[in-house]
C-alpha cells in the first residue's frame, strides 16, 4: 500500500529542513575555506571550498526537487551533477596554475581550516543519513558529503606532509585529487540519473 498524503508531506518537510540547514552550513564553509585558502596559498583548500560550492548548490536543487515528481527529481539531479563538474573544470585549472606559479602554503592553516571542515561535514552525514535512500536528489546530496568527509581527511594528510617535507606538492596533489574527486561524484550522479531514466522508460 502506497503512503498517504500525510507521509508525503512529513517526509518532504523533513528533507526541507535537512537540506535548509546543509545549504547553510556548505555555504558558510565555502567562504571560510575560500578565503583560507587564497590566505594559505593553498590549492588542496581552494578545491576544497569548492566541493562546499558545489554541495550547497546541490542542496539548493535539492530542496527544490522536493515534492516535484520522479522526472523532476532526476532532472535536478542530473543538473547537480553537470555542475559538479564543471567545478572540477575550475579545480583543475587551479592546481595547473598553482603548479607554475605556486608557493609553498601554509600548513599550519591548511590543517587547522580542514580539521574545521571536516566537523562540519560529519555534522552534515550525520543528519542526512537517514534520508540518503528516499530519493535520488537525496541520494546524490548524500555522495556529495561523503566526498567531502573524504576530502577533508586528505587536506590534514596533505598539511601534514607540507610540514614534515617542506614542500609544495602535497599540497598540488591533494589538490589534484580533490578535483578528481568532485569530477568522480559529479559522473556517478550522472549516471545514476540516466539509469533511474531508463528503468523508468
Amino acid at each position: 500500500m502506497g503512503e498517504c498524503g500525510c507521509q508525503f508531506e512529513a517526509k518532504n518537510k523533513a528533507q526541507r529542513q535537512v537540506l535548509t540547514v546543509l545549504l547553510m552550513v556548505n555555504a558558510l564553509m565555502f567562504f571560510v575555506v575560500m578565503i583560507a585558502g587564497i590566505i594559505a596559498g593553498s590549492t588542496a583548500l581552494v578545491a576544497d571550498s569548492l566541493d562546499n560550492f558545489a554541495d550547497a548548490a546541490v542542496f539548493g536543487i535539492s530542496f527544490y526537487a522536493i515534492g516535484k515528481n520522479k522526472g523532476k527529481k532526476n532532472r535536478a539531479a542530473l543538473y547537480s551533477g553537470i555542475f559538479q563538474i564543471t567545478l572540477a573544470g575550475f579545480a583543475l585549472v587551479n592546481v595547473l596554475k598553482r603548479f607554475f606559479f605556486g608557493v609553498e602554503p601554509e600548513s599550519s592553516l591548511m590543517i587547522a581550516i580542514a580539521l574545521l571542515s571536516l566537523i562540519a561535514n560529519v555534522f552534515c552525514l550525520f543528519l542526512m543519513a537517514k534520508h540518503r535512500h528516499q530519493d535520488i536528489h537525496m541520494r546524490a546530496s548524500w555522495i556529495f558529503l561523503s566526498n567531502d568527509v573524504i576530502a577533508n581527511l586528505g587536506v590534514v594528510i596533505a598539511g601534514i606532509l607540507v610540514t614534515l617535507l617542506h614542500s609544495r606538492f602535497p599540497d598540488l596533489i591533494m589538490g589534484l585529487i580533490l578535483a578528481i574527486i568532485v569530477l568522480g561524484g559529479g559522473i556517478k550522479i550522472i549516471r545514476e540519473t540516466q539509469s533511474k531514466t531508463l528503468q523508468r522508460s
